[in-house]
């Protein structure tokens, strides 16, 4: 489950992504234009440190980006080719926040959702003592391959350029670019312009949300 906080950020997540979007190469839509959250879902670390939240937005009217992000209280050492920004959280206090694919904690968690349907956690807040759920804003299917299922964070390489790669999808599903994480014997490409695939044998993770009723492929194994 993921606790939630209600609190103002400066920037805001969204005001962070207007000028970082532009300059990767999957990027589609108007450079410079107000960048719109269309849903999101999150990931649970399992030592609590790591906030792991995945948006998907459009800049201007260009096409739906996803973009998996990581919070963290302090900079992640070999992370710079990742970090997105700062952000001052009115509860935590700064957060750096990097492309969650050059995170180690992220792929074992995508992972998980990709091959064993693990899902998304459950958010909410704590109010007056009690647990306020969040209702979430997309629903997500995943594959049980029955592929075991790496577990701990991904290793150091993990956020090394040897590790992480960025491409097009044209030997794949879909028609956006993709960026292709590592972690053990596990290779995922997580759609960075998903669209409504087919979801390859190996095993997938689709995704709907309001207005989008046909699953939308948003990672799979490779």
């Amino acid at each position: 489950m993921a606790l939630l906080h209600r609190a103002e950020l400066r920037p805001s997540k969204l005001e962070l992504l207007v000028p970082w979007l532009p300059g990767r190469s999957w990027f589609a839509g108007e450079a410079g234009a107000e960048v719109t959250r269309v849903a999101a879902y999150r990931f649970d670390d399992p030592a609590g440190e790591v906030g792991v939240e995945t948006l998907l937005v459009r800049a201007g009217d260009g096409p739906v980006l996803q973009v998996p992000l990581t919070y963290r209280g302090a900079p992640l050492a070999g992370a710079d080719d990742f970090f997105v920004g700062l952000v001052e959280h009115s509860v935590l206090g700064r957060r750096w926040v990097y492309d969650a694919c050059g995170d180690p904690v992220y792929p074992p968690l995508l992972a998980a959702a990709v091959l064993a349907d693990a899902g998304q956690a459950e958010e909410y807040f704590e109010v007056d003592g009690k647990r306020e759920m969040r209702p979430a804003s997309m629903t997500l299917t995943g594959s049980r391959t029955g592929r075991p299922v790496p577990t701990g964070p991904a290793s150091a390489g993990a956020v090394s350029a040897g590790a992480v790669s960025t491409g097009s999808v044209s030997a794949g599903p879909g028609d956006g670019g993709v960026t292709v994480v590592r972690v053990g014997d596990v290779e995922l490409a997580v759609v960075r312009r998903p669209v409504p695939a087919e979801v390859p044998g190996s095993g997938g993770l689709t995704g709907t949300w309001s207005g989008q009723d046909e699953p939308v492929l948003l990672a799979y194994a490779r």
